[in-house]
C-alpha cells in the first residue's frame, strides 16, 4: 500500500474550481514531482495535503490515516516547507530550531539528540550561534528544511523549494533530498525549475488549470502522451575529408529507414527521433542498433552514437496546452 493515496481531490473557491478530481499515490522512499504553470493548483493542493486547508471533495490518506477526517492524527507524519517561509530576526540557528523542537513535543535528551542529528544532516552545526536574519538565501533554506524535519515525519511536502538558489545551493539541496528518500521518507515537490527535478524525482504528475493531466515514470508519462513509443537519437560524426558530402550521406540514409520521424543538424550532432506506435520495452535498442549499423556498413563516419533521455521538459511540454510533438 502506498504511503500517501489522493483520491479524487476537489477544492472550489466560490465559482472558481482550483483543484478538479485530482488522484494520484506515492510511496515511501521515492520522489515525486508535482509540475505545473502558475495558477495550476499546486500550492492549493499542497496545501491541503499539509492539512492547511479542507478540500470541497475527495480523499487523502496517509499511512491510512485521513487527512480530512483524522487530520490530528496524520499531522505528525507530515513535514510541510512552504514557498513562503519566515525566520525572527533576533535568534540564532539554534534558538530557532529548539523553538520548534518544543513546539513538537519533544523534550529532555530526546530533543538535544534529535537537535543535534538535524543540524548535522543539513550541515547547520556551525552556524548554531549565527542570527537567522543574517543568513544566505540556501542557508535559509536549509534552515527552514531543518525545521521540516526536526519530528522525523514520514511525508515531505516541499514548495518549490530551490526559488532563488545559486547552483551550488541547488546541488545541495538536491543531494539533501535524495538521502532523505534513501532514509524512506516519501518526497512531494513542486518546482518551475524542471531541469533540477529531473535529476531527482522518481515519479512526475502534472498538473494545468486544477486537472491532473499525467502521472507516473518521465517515459511513460510520454509514452501515455504520445500513444507512441518515442526515441530519440544523437549521432556524432567525424567528416574528416569528405566535409559536407558525409553530412548529407548520413541524413539521406536515416530519412530512408522506417519510423524515423525528424532528422535535424545541431552543430556537429544529427538528432534522429523515431516513433512506434505500441513499441514494446526493447523496440528502441532495436531500432539504434540498427541504424547504427546502417550507418557503419554505408561507411559514414560516426564517432558517436547514443540515445538522448528525454526529460520532465519534454513530458510537460507535450501533455499540457503548449503541446509540442
Amino acid at each position: 500500500m502506498s504511503l500517501l493515496e489522493v483520491k479524487g481531490l476537489r477544492r472550489d473557491f466560490g465559482a472558481l474550481r482550483a483543484v478538479d478530481d485530482v488522484s494520484f499515490e506515492l510511496e515511501a522512499g521515492t520522489i515525486l514531482g508535482f509540475i505545473g504553470p502558475n495558477g495550476a493548483g499546486k500550492s492549493t493542493t499542497m496545501r491541503i495535503l499539509a492539512t492547511l486547508d479542507t478540500p470541497t471533495a475527495g480523499e487523502v490518506l496517509l499511512d491510512g490515516f485521513s487527512l480530512v477526517d483524522a487530520p490530528d492524527k496524520a499531522r505528525p507524519l507530515i513535514g510541510y516547507m512552504p514557498d513562503r517561509y519566515g525566520t525572527y530576526d533576533d535568534v540564532t540557528v539554534f534558538e530557532f530550531l529548539d523553538f520548534f523542537a518544543r513546539a513538537y513535543g519533544l523534550t529532555g535528551p530526546a530533543r538535544a539528540r534529535r537537535l543535534e542529528s538535524v543540524m548535522e544532516f543539513t550541515g547547520l552545526g556551525p552556524l548554531a550561534d549565527k542570527l537567522t536574519h543574517a543568513l544566505s538565501k540556501g542557508m535559509k533554506q536549509r534552515v527552514a528544511l531543518g525545521r521540516t524535519l526536526l519530528h522525523d515525519p514520514k511525508l515531505l511536502i516541499l514548495d518549490e523549494p530551490a526559488d532563488g538558489l545559486d547552483p551550488r545551493a541547488r546541488i545541495e539541496l538536491r543531494e539533501l533530498l535524495r538521502a532523505l528518500a534513501d532514509q524512506g521518507k516519501a518526497v512531494l515537490i513542486s518546482s518551475h525549475i524542471l531541469t533540477e527535478l529531473a535529476e531527482i524525482c522518481d515519479t512526475c504528475a502534472i498538473i494545468e488549470q486544477g486537472r491532473l493531466l499525467a502521472t507516473g515514470k518521465v517515459a511513460d508519462v510520454l509514452a501515455q502522451a504520445a500513444g507512441t513509443a518515442v526515441v530519440e537519437l544523437m549521432v556524432r560524426l567525424f567528416p574528416g575529408e569528405e566535409g559536407e558530402g558525409a553530412w548529407t550521406r548520413a541524413e539521406r540514409l536515416l530519412w530512408e529507414q522506417p519510423h524515423v520521424k525528424e532528422v535535424a543538424r545541431e552543430g556537429q550532432v544529427l538528432r534522429v527521433r523515431l516513433e512506434q506506435e505500441g513499441g514494446a520495452a526493447t523496440w528502441g535498442d532495436e531500432a539504434a542498433a540498427r541504424l547504427l549499423r546502417v550507418l557503419v556498413e554505408a561507411g559514414v563516419p560516426v564517432c558517436a552514437f547514443g540515445h538522448r533521455e528525454r526529460n520532465l521538459e519534454d513530458a510537460f511540454m507535450r501533455v499540457t496546452r503548449g503541446r509540442v510533438a
